[in-house]
């Protein structure tokens, strides 16, 4: 029988091979997250008719003589390149830019996919709605009143609690900044009330209490007379409530009972130090000020005791311009720009950012860190085992999932909103079908013709 009988059953065999996953590449350029396949050939064994000779003094070398018994599949390969981006609009769709996976479970198994079409079930988690499988991260826990993600944890199930109470924080801290006119006059004695409108600089801001209700808090900021650089501050929170609230304010130990307090500069403009009405003294580091109040309501008895309020204003850093109150001859700007208060609220939404940390939005204002995806990346991504419905399995010689945060260890960005189209080229792949097809009749017409030379030896005979 001749050779080439099996070296074009061979070709034929291993070009429809090819043909299967040029079909399959095809059938899938629409699949978001998808990899295409790459099939590579080889030589078969071949058979040696004789050997290599060397070179001898006589004559010189001879090479062997081989024939070759056809061809075999070297490898299906899948490549990971990047594939296009799409812009979905829907929050929960993510897409990844660069290396990496997003990690789904299902159950104790682990299943590794670049198809970032996830929604919400009706418990919150953030789940892959085609299967159920569970999209991992890591929830973030609470420390120090502060949200926070330990990205070194196990991941867990994501769990984004739309509607879910976000409770009420009493305000502990407020921040002031900008400047005091230095040109600002000074309040002499008997001044009338004109005279005392133009030297005085009022802020107002609102602060919270525990149970979220909003206190109007004013800061009057006057010059004071006869000594440099020298502001007194006076401090009243609901300044236009029929019970007065009997604000306080103290720096350093809590025993003052005024409401008023004194802000240095040194010659640069910048803060040199706050004192109290007794004396008190900070010149060093941030300059706060102690500041509580009772806290009004209507539902007690009469005479029973009032719930009393502290919170720190913050006025800067000593020597410090950015995020302080400076003194400078221009015109008055001082404010609070922030504070840490709030009432409660309800999780209206949330929103996703390119290092895949989930932030809830909520109707109080407040946006609160829930959790972060988290990304898996492989030595080896192409030794990962399709299992269907756009997931990857660990295999022998993918090496073991390296799971950590955008950014690290080369895992990519998470794009929120998008998804990852097919990296398939139909240009390559019709190319490459005319190629299959092509090697495929070639190794047909071998098969053709050495049936017509084995039918010439047939007819020797006659």
């Amino acid at each position: 029988m001749m050779r080439s009988l099996w070296a074009g059953v061979s070709g034929l065999t291993n070009h429809q091979t090819r043909m299967d996953v040029l079909g399959n590449n095809i059938a899938n350029v629409n699949t978001t997250g998808f990899k295409r396949g790459r099939t590579e050939f080889q030589d078969m064994l071949s058979q040696t008719l004789s050997g290599a000779a060397k070179p001898t003094t006589e004559v010189g070398g001879v090479n062997p003589l081989q024939v070759g018994l056809g061809m075999m599949v070297k490898s299906i390969d899948t490549i990971h390149t990047q594939g296009a981006l799409q812009s979905t609009g829907v929050m929960t769709d993510m897409a990844l830019q660069g290396n990496g996976f997003f990690v789904e479970k299902d159950g104790r198994q682990s299943y590794y996919t670049r198809a970032g079409s996830f929604s919400l079930d009706r418990d919150g988690r953030l789940v892959n709605p085609a299967n159920g499988m569970r999209v991992q991260g890591w929830m973030a826990t609470t420390v120090a009143g502060e949200p926070f993600v330990n990205v070194s944890a196990e991941i867990e199930n994501l769990i984004i609690p739309v509607g879910s109470k976000d409770p009420a924080k009493a305000t502990t801290d407020i921040w002031f900044a900008c400047n005091l006119d230095k040109a600002t006059p000074e309040i002499p004695a008997g001044a009338t009330a004109a005279e005392i409108e133009k030297g005085t600089w009022m802020t107002t801001f609102d602060v919270y209490d525990s149970f979220g209700r909003v206190h109007k808090l004013q800061a009057n900021f006057q010059k004071v007379p006869g000594v440099a650089n020298r502001w007194q501050v006076d401090v009243t929170v609901d300044p236009d409530a029929a019970v007065g609230t009997n604000t306080r304010v103290d720096v350093g130990a809590a025993n003052n009972a005024a409401n008023r307090f004194f802000v240095d500069f040194d010659n640069f403009g910048t803060l040199a130090a706050v004192r109290d009405a007794q004396g008190d003294v900070v010149n060093a580091g941030l300059l706060q000020v102690g500041v509580s109040f009772d806290v009004p309501d209507t539902t007690l008895p009469a005479g029973a005791a009032t719930v009393r309020q502290n919170f720190n204003m913050n006025v800067g850093e000593v020597g410090a311009f950015k995020d302080a109150v400076t003194q400078f001859a221009e015109a008055s700007s001082t404010k609070a720009f922030r504070q840490n208060g709030y009432a409660m609220g309800y999780l209206e939404t949330f929103k996703i950012d390119q290092a895949g940390v989930i932030t809830g939005v909520y109707t109080n204002g407040s946006n609160r860190t829930i959790g972060q995806v988290a990304l898996a990346t492989f030595t080896n991504p192409g030794g990962l085992e399709k299992a269907g419905e756009n997931t990857y399995v660990v295999s022998n010689n993918s090496g073991d999932a390296n799971i950590g945060p955008s950014g690290i260890a080369g895992k990519g960005k998470v794009i929120a909103g998008t998804l990852e189209m097919s990296n398939v080229d139909l240009a390559q792949e019709f190319t490459d079908m005319i190629v299959t097809q092509r090697g495929f009749q070639a190794s047909s017409r071998t098969i053709t013709t050495s049936d017509q030379m084995l039918q010439e030896l047939l007819t020797l005979k006659r």
